[in-house]
């Protein structure tokens, strides 16, 4: 179990999980070069439009720290974030939400069907306020 004083970082991906040329990582990059305290949530091997299985991967992530985090968080790992703060009682210091999917919506050509999303339990988006400070 990781524990410090300061607050651990955890990054959390979207659906494509880690792209070798996206801001995300080459955000992790930077901030593991610079920090002692960064987590990314990694890629699933199964269940990749799970969002019990994604929500199951940042609780995993975060269970293993001992302190405050701060969340970062893109596309439907915002989603997978908002799911999570509904049951999970970790301290978190706050989180930075980009660019939420809307999985109530047709996603663009190449990304999963609203069918998809719901089988997936994706939704209903959760739209209770955040237990925690967030900026969009």
């Amino acid at each position: 179990m990781h524990t410090s004083s300061s607050p651990t970082i955890v990054i959390v991906p979207g659906l494509r999980d880690h792209v070798a040329d996206h801001w995300q990582t080459h955000l992790a990059d930077r901030l593991t070069e610079r920090l002692d305290d960064v987590r990314v949530v990694p890629p699933l091997e199964h269940h990749k439009l799970s969002r019990a299985a994604r929500v199951a991967a940042l609780d995993e992530v975060v269970r293993e720290i001992d302190g405050p985090v701060v969340l970062v968080a893109h596309s439907a790992g915002v989603m997978t974030t908002v799911h999570w703060a509904r049951t999970s009682h970790h301290p978190v210091l706050g989180a930075l939400l980009v660019t939420p999917a809307d999985v109530e919506v047709p996603l663009p050509p190449g990304y999963p069907t609203p069918v998809d999303l719901r089988e997936g339990g994706w939704t209903p988006i959760p739209r209770r306020r955040l237990p925690f400070p967030s900026i969009v």
